[in-house]
C-alpha cells in the first residue's frame, strides 16, 4: 500500500520555479503544482510508508534553496 501527501511549500520571493524544477527531479513526487494564497506550490508524493515520506521531507525537500517553509498533509483516504 502507498502512503500518499501533499506537501504545501512557501517558496522565497521569485524562486518558486526554480523551486519547482527540483522538485520534479526528485523520486517519488507525483505532481507538483504552482498555487496561490499562502502557499506557493502544492507537491504530491508517494512513498512506501510514512516514515519514507518523513525522510524524503527532511532530506530532500527541506536542503532545496529558496524554500522557506513546508506543512505536510497525509492523505487518510482515497
Amino acid at each position: 500500500m502507498v502512503t500518499r501527501a501533499y506537501i504545501l511549500i512557501e517558496t522565497s520571493v521569485g524562486k518558486n520555479r526554480d523551486v519547482g524544477a527540483s522538485l520534479r527531479e526528485l523520486p517519488g513526487i507525483e505532481k507538483v503544482d504552482n498555487v496561490t494564497g499562502p502557499y506557493d506550490i502544492i507537491a504530491v508524493v508517494e512513498a512506501p510508508d510514512l516514515n519514507s515520506i518523513g525522510d524524503l521531507v527532511t532530506s530532500r525537500i527541506h536542503v532545496i534553496s529558496g524554500i522557506v517553509r513546508t506543512v505536510t498533509c497525509l492523505s487518510v483516504g482515497s
